[in-house]
């Protein structure tokens, strides 16, 4: 294994672990604030997997940037429409007969 490789592998499992400590402390008040930042995050994720899509690194590198592409989005859209869900919730139905 070479040396970045190891790296990185460190950067992730740390990365793993911190990200685990900080969504179990969370309270269920922030959930919607914090899904709207991950979602800021995804679309920094979907930026990077295009650049490694296209710039020419090889056959998989394309796949797995074109996966990368596909599950960011995934994450993007659906983060969005439970928050724009989650929102709905606390809007008041308007009262039938008034303006």
């Amino acid at each position: 294994m070479t040396e970045a490789l190891i790296g990185g592998i460190v950067v992730f499992v740390l990365a793993t672990y911190l990200g685990a400590a900080l969504i179990g402390r969370v309270p269920t008040t922030l959930h919607t604030p914090l899904m709207s930042g991950a979602n800021a995050v995804s679309g920094i994720t979907v930026v990077g997997a295009m650049l490694v899509a296209g710039a020419g690194f090889g056959w998989l590198s394309s796949v797995l940037g074109f996966l990368a592409i596909v599950f960011a989005m995934m994450n993007v859209v659906g983060g969005y429409a439970v928050t724009d869900r989650m929102l709905q919730m606390f809007k008041k139905s308007p009262v039938e007969g008034t303006k």
